[in-house]
């Protein structure tokens, strides 16, 4: 049987969403390490920036990604986060990033943001500052996509034949209640034989087999509210190394790829190798982030491929999914990029072991 996923996405756990996260920490190792690149780069005279300024650029491109990364998530993909009202804090839908929902594509978009004003406030190119941070970010894909895997997010399509890489995502059974896939809820009472009776809001929940039915067939918020209890507890038991209901869970889930992991490799590791070679030696500025654009929009449409799409999206234009059709336009701004930066008279930077 394939992979049953039973990571936990807290590092330390306190209570309910209370703890230290996975994908944070894999935030905040990205921008550490993007932070190392640069002043290595800055302490040689290889770019313009002064080693002191480099903490201070970093710190306005995090919040560039941070902020761009959550807007262009609302905006490309749930615009109805700007819209959500909750009764607890932080109340605005749009600032409930503990729930998850973040683009890359728009913290692209963020970066560019920061870096032009960063760059216009010290007088620095904006096509220099692009090169730095897309050249880093390639380091922060590798850490958040892996991040993403130990989730249990964003995971892939059904695989089209048995292969031993598979994994199942408990995860997955959310996307049943939201599609009303009243089948293959009603296969999960194996589960359910093993956790009830359960206590949720109160109230004391031992549902037999025909109750089960029922509620897996009414498709409705009244039993949302029945069966989500359920499915949290099953995970939270997998989680916590409980290898009975994993075992019993492992018969219900499809075997998915793992998509999280082909990403990292595909847009993190790969063009992170595409660009180091290519700025082995000084180059026009611009030039660098315009290749990372063309690379990295080829690698996202390949991996792709093997994620499943939103949910509330799904597969849309000629078969492709909103995140491919965002990376068709992110080539695009290379090609742009890389013909602009060619055009300007600008003094070539970088370079890891050949001075300009």
């Amino acid at each position: 049987m394939n992979y049953v996923h039973n990571l936990d996405p807290f590092f330390i756990h306190f209570t309910g969403d209370i703890g230290i996260r996975w994908y944070g920490l894999a935030y905040l190792t990205g921008f550490f390490l993007g932070y190392a690149l640069i002043l290595f780069l800055a302490k040689r005279k290889r770019i313009n920036i002064p080693p002191e300024k480099v903490g201070d650029f970093v710190t306005a491109i995090a919040i560039g990604t941070m902020v761009g990364g959550r807007i262009g998530y609302a905006l490309f993909y749930k615009p109805s986060l700007f819209f959500e009202w909750g009764d607890s804090f932080p109340f605005w839908g749009l600032l409930e990033v503990h729930k998850g929902g973040m683009a890359s594509h728009g913290g692209i978009l963020g970066i560019m943001v920061a870096a032009w004003w960063w760059g216009r406030k010290h007088k620095i190119s904006m096509l220099e500052l692009t090169d730095l941070t897309t050249t880093s970010a390639s380091v922060g894909f590798i850490f958040g996509r892996v991040a993403n895997f130990i989730n249990g997010e964003l995971y892939g399509r059904v695989v089209t034949r048995a292969n031993d890489w598979a994994v199942k995502f408990p995860n997955e059974m959310y996307l049943w209640l939201e599609k009303g896939m009243s089948d293959k809820i009603t296969k999960l009472y194996p589960v359910v034989e093993k956790l009830k009776p359960l206590k949720s809001g109160g109230i004391e929940l031992n549902p037999s087999l025909s109750d089960w039915t029922m509620w897996a067939e009414r498709n409705s918020q009244y039993a949302y509210n029945k069966i989500q209890p359920f499915m949290s507890q099953a995970i939270e038991k997998v989680q916590q190394g409980d290898e009975t209901i994993r075992a019993a869970l492992g018969q219900a889930l499809s075997a998915r790829y793992p998509s999280q992991l082909y990403q990292a490799f595909l847009e993190g590791f790969l063009v992170l190798v595409v660009i180091v070679i290519f700025w082995r030696k000084p180059r026009q500025a611009g030039m660098v982030s315009g290749l990372w654009g063309i690379s990295y929009g080829l690698a996202r449409i390949l991996g792709e491929k093997y994620r499943l799409p939103d949910s509330h999206l799904g597969f849309q234009a000629l078969g492709f999914t909103r995140g491919q059709w965002l990376s068709f336009g992110l080539i695009a701004m290379g090609v742009a990029y890389m013909y602009f930066s060619s055009r300007q008279n600008n003094k070539k930077i970088g370079g890891w072991f050949i001075k300009a």
